[in-house]
């Protein structure tokens, strides 16, 4: 199994530091979650600079979400494996039952550290980006039961990053948004539309990054 520290290939150091500087939006969901994401991704421009990181929590089946995406955006997307090196204008999806974390520019995939009841693998992954990324960090929460990703939004804040939460009324299961605005670590309630309005103008603020 690779090292988390092993080297990327042909990736040169250099090559890690620069890319690492771009943002990454994560878009955390669950029930529902389907809609605003095809709504995000219709409203996004392809060519923006950002990577799009949609960790949808899933507690048995598979993500058809790789399958489905294609369809409402031109940025290619990509189902996440083992040491998939992070790169802009793409969106990249969470497989099931697995953990996932960010570290020297690509991703790192673990199995589920909670394998009973309902899923944190928004909480994990916000935490790794917290620790391990240095570009400008844009967490999303939409529609879905519980309130996965909640606990993480500060660890967000606290290092630059922006927070964002669906509005409720436009949330087909409103509990994972309700819980994110309850953490009192988000700074915009928006619909689908308006949020990719906004990752639009924060991601033209964050440029040049390297």
């Amino acid at each position: 199994m690779m090292r988390w520290g092993a080297a990327l290939g042909n990736i040169s150091a250099k090559q890690k530091r620069m890319e690492n500087k771009f943002p990454i939006v994560c878009i955390g969901g669950s029930a529902s979650g389907l809609d605003a994401y095809i709504q995000l991704l219709q409203n996004l421009p392809a060519d923006m600079g950002v990577a799009i990181v949609i960790v949808n929590h899933l507690k048995v089946v598979s993500t058809q979400l790789h399958e489905i995406l294609p369809r409402y955006t031109k940025m290619p997307v990509e189902l996440i494996s083992e040491g998939l090196f992070i790169r802009p204008d793409r969106v990249f999806i969470i497989p099931s039952q697995r953990d996932l974390h960010v570290f020297d520019g690509a991703f790192r995939l673990k199995p589920t550290s909670k394998p009973q009841g309902w899923p944190d693998v928004i909480t994990v992954f916000l935490r790794s980006l917290a620790d391990h990324w240095d570009g400008k960090l844009i967490a999303v929460i939409v529609s879905g039961y519980d309130g996965d990703g909640a606990a993480a939004l500060c660890d967000i804040r606290d290092v630059g990053g922006i927070t964002i939460a669906q509005r409720l009324d436009t949330a087909g299961q409103p509990d994972m948004p309700a819980s994110a605005i309850a953490s009192g670590c988000i700074d915009f309630v928006l619909s689908p539309d308006k949020i990719a309005h906004e990752i639009v103008q924060i991601a033209a603020s964050s440029k040049p990054w390297i």
